[in-house]
């Protein structure tokens, strides 16, 4: 099935004659449009060469990949943003140093209250206009923290800016996951936790150089661009389906997949799947408990539970003071190198995900976060115990340093980004939005939790702080181990149907 195949026939002068002519979609505004024989040879044949360059599915799916990635370089810029800035606002708005560490964690209670509304905004009116919605308190609370002249606005944005971020954390790797072809939809899922730590790298170098109400009107910008951007895109065609918009969802999907393409097997396989899950619409509690619902469910929120129990969110928010405690003297330049590196390793990620499959990265990835948390934690016990300025402590104050660099590789390469792929791709579509919502909220409130206790912990021992995170690892490893399944190179329906 293509846009081609549904013509009726050719009149005289070699165009298509039906009485409803469906014509290539104009990809360029995201609508499509229905042209009648008479009328349809102008426009949209000038417009054909235009639209040639896009037709192959990869190039589609990707540039709609990159425009909804503008989401998550959002949500890290909205978590990097308190690090850098943390001196100048307190100096310049006499806040006190809890009043700031409030400020810092409302970001994470805002997003907990779009992880809960996240599922239904994405049921009820799409994946692009949860992104609509979830862009504008974004803008306004980015507004309320650079004009703000006491804590009240201070807050107030924080907490909106946490809204927009619970939402965008749902919604983007649930559409990138609908609509790529099944070969690249691990590479395209990854790109969601690439923009996120390029944002979170963005605000950090910015925030050395730039003062803190300039800061807050550069995160103005990347939700500025993808509202725009989501009229030049199509709306996911799984959801579509589900909401029984037929031939919308054809016309997405034959874009995403290419003009020429024939995408007749995977419209009945769509089709197949929706009808299924329309057989019983309403899911009760008890359902859960069938092996189809609660085997996916258990995964997707344990992953996402065990991805912030890892104690990345602490590391990170804290890193300075890590590094300054591990004897790092430049530790703001040691905390922009440490975000650099998560960038360029969840880059490696991107391009190893649909080759090396998702199980086999998580096994990789735990494994490496056990070992070189372990080493870390051997080394500030060991410098506890010896004298400072001593050869030995200038050893371990690298060692430190090498293991924290190393942990963040081996999270980049795995627990990083491929929860939020396999979350995306495992829930079963009738419970997709209500399931989908509680793994997000359950990954913001343990990602608050780790927040709120990492410094608690550290001043208590560092070397145990890091104990307890590697045993988290070891825990992880093994949940890998037992429970999750590969997914690379099978389509939705199929990997909803492998746990019937």
């Amino acid at each position: 099935m293509s846009f081609r195949d549904e013509s009726g026939g050719e009149d005289g002068g070699g165009r298509t004659s039906s009485a409803s002519d469906l014509r290539k979609p104009f990809l360029h505004t995201g609508s499509w449009y229905r042209m009648s024989a008479a009328g349809g040879g102008g426009v949209m044949d000038r417009l054909e060469s235009s639209a040639y360059a896009l037709r192959d599915s990869s190039v589609s799916a990707v540039l709609c990949t990159l425009i909804v990635a503008l989401g998550p370089i959002q949500f890290g810029f909205t978590c990097g943003y308190s690090s850098p800035t943390q001196d100048a606002i307190i100096a310049d708005l006499g806040l006190s140093l809890s009043e700031f560490s409030i400020f810092g964690s409302l970001s994470n209670v805002g997003a907990m209250v779009g992880a809960i509304a996240s599922g239904q905004i994405a049921e009820y009116i799409g994946r692009k206009g949860s992104l609509m919605i979830a862009a504008i308190p974004n803008i306004i609370g980015w507004l309320a923290i650079s004009f703000a002249n006491d804590s009240s606005f201070l807050f107030m944005g924080r907490l909106l800016e946490g809204f927009g971020v619970g939402v965008i954390s749902y919604v983007v790797p649930v559409y990138i996951a609908e609509i790529a072809p099944q070969n690249m939809r691990g590479a395209l899922g990854a790109v969601n936790q690439l923009s996120v730590t390029i944002g979170i790298l963005l605000a950090y170098t910015l925030g050395m150089f730039v003062p803190w109400r300039i800061l807050a009107v550069l995160g103005i910008l990347p939700c500025s661009i993808l509202i725009p951007g989501l009229f030049f895109i199509p709306e996911s065609p799984r959801w579509l389906a589900k909401m029984g918009k037929m031939e919308d969802f054809e016309s997405s999907l034959q874009v995403l997949r290419g003009f020429e393409t024939d995408i007749s097997a995977e419209v009945n396989e769509i089709k197949r799947s929706v009808q299924s899950s329309r057989r019983r619409t309403t899911i009760q509690f008890a359902d859960i408990r069938q092996k189809r619902y609660s085997v996916p469910l258990m995964i997707g929120i344990g992953l996402l539970v065990l991805q912030q129990l890892s104690g990345v969110n602490g590391i990170f928010f804290y890193a300075a003071s890590i590094f300054k405690a591990a004897g790092i003297e430049n530790f703001n330049l040691a905390t922009c190198g440490l975000g650099a590196v998560q960038v360029v390793a969840t880059g490696v990620t991107t391009w190893l995900t649909d080759k090396a499959g998702r199980r086999l990265l998580l096994i990789i990835s735990t494994t490496g976060m056990t070992i070189t948390l372990l080493i870390v934690s051997v080394s500030f016990f060991v410098k506890d115990n010896i004298t400072e300025g001593s050869h030995l402590y200038s050893v371990m104050s690298m060692l430190s340093l090498a293991g924290l660099v190393a942990f963040v590789i081996a999270f980049s390469l795995g627990l990083g980004a491929i929860p939020w792929i396999i979350m995306s791709e495992i829930l079963p579509v009738n419970i997709k939005s209500l399931a989908g919502s509680v793994a997000t909220l359950a990954n913001w409130m343990t990602a608050w939790l780790v927040t709120m206790t990492a410094s608690l912990m550290l001043s208590w021992s560092n070397g145990g702080t890091f104990a307890i995170y590697a045993a988290v690892c070891m825990g992880s490893l093994l949940f890998v181990c037992l429970w999750v399944p590969e997914t690379k190179g099978r389509t939705l329906e199929e990997i909803a149907f492998s746990f019937r």
